[in-house]
């Protein structure tokens, strides 16, 4: 009789990447409490208790011999270590979030893609057209990110399209350009008709103005406001009589936007934007003059190593085609 030969087994040394893996409901908690600097926002966000998230972070703590918060009462702030831990653990989050969505979005038969622009292109321009998007394209859903400062994004986020005035955002990324800015005032009809004066840009700068401040310009366009767009046309806003009616200065385009067609002035309008409402007869311009930057460009950019992507490229060029 034949001694069957012993199964040899090979011996796995032990993973000590692995095994040296804090636990992960613990970074998580703490990935939470430093993102807001608040356990208990942290809670929130976790639909935890707050005494959860104050022992997950002890623990992690425990594990790595130090203290990733200073605590002072209800306040919170990261330590040295704190921060150069919040810094890997954050992204190593997002990576695997977005691995997940992406495999979830495959396993029901669709792609999630990513697309960046800024609050005002993404209400007054993108979510008008959204629904033929969607329907030409059911295989697809949008994740829509919008940002006022595109060079802060969180560390690990890269849309797969950013829409913006900068050509060059991230390394990895083509640019396609869409077009240049075209700034006209614009109003509705009904506060046309009551205000006669508007027909010239002289009464125009006497009349009640919404204007967009510094901070909120970077969205739109740098640089112009109703002092700049007057003095392309050679008047000085300056020179608005004391009892002229108010001037408002708002940092988010989409409240001006709003007050405008709620008839409470005029404001500039950026053509790509209000071009919609203008053919719907809701605003109207009451000059005809604008103002034309030939030097001032958007730009779909597109990332490189999606030009494989069918869907992506679906997006793209539906977005491009938007443009003619």
């Amino acid at each position: 009789m034949e001694i069957a030969a012993p199964v040899m087994v090979k011996h796995i040394d032990p993973d000590m990447t692995l095994l040296k893996m804090p636990s992960l409901k613990a970074v998580k908690s703490f990935v939470a409490a430093a993102k807001y600097l608040s356990f208990t926002r942290a809670a929130e966000a976790l639909c935890v208790t707050q005494a959860a998230i104050s022992r997950q972070v002890r623990e992690l703590e425990t594990y790595l011999g130090v203290e990733l918060f200073k605590r002072a009462g209800r306040a919170v702030e990261l330590t040295e270590a704190g921060a150069i831990f919040f810094d890997a653990a954050q992204m190593s989050f997002v990576n695997i979030s977005q691995a997940a969505e992406r495999i979830r979005g495959h396993n029901a038969g669709k792609r999630i893609l990513t697309l960046c622009c800024s609050p005002a292109f993404s209400a007054l321009w993108l979510s008008a057209r959204l629904p033929t998007f969607f329907s030409e394209n059911p295989d697809i859903d949008l994740n829509l990110i919008t940002t006022q400062n595109f060079l802060s994004m969180e560390p690990g986020v890269r849309p797969d399209i950013f829409i913006t005035k900068m050509a060059k955002i991230q390394d990895g990324y083509r640019s396609y350009p869409l077009f240049h800015d075209v700034i006209y005032p614009v109003c509705t009809p009904e506060y046309q008709a009551a205000h006669p004066e508007l027909s010239s840009v002289l009464g125009l700068r006497d009349g009640g103005l919404l204007n967009l401040s510094p901070y909120g310009r970077s969205q739109v366009a740098e640089h112009v406001d109703w002092g700049v767009w007057f003095a392309f046309h050679d008047i000085d806003i300056d020179e608005r009589p004391h009892d002229s009616p108010h001037m408002l200065n708002a940092n988010d385009y989409n409240l001006i936007i709003s007050m405008v067609l709620t008839h409470q002035g005029v404001a500039l309008g950026w053509n790509h934007l209000v071009t919609r409402l203008i053919e719907e007869g809701r605003l109207v311009r009451p000059v005809a003059e604008e103002v034309v930057l030939t030097e001032s460009q958007h730009y779909l950019t597109f990332r490189e190593d999606r030009e494989k992507d069918e869907a992506c490229c679906r997006l793209r060029d539906w977005v491009l085609g938007q443009f003619g």
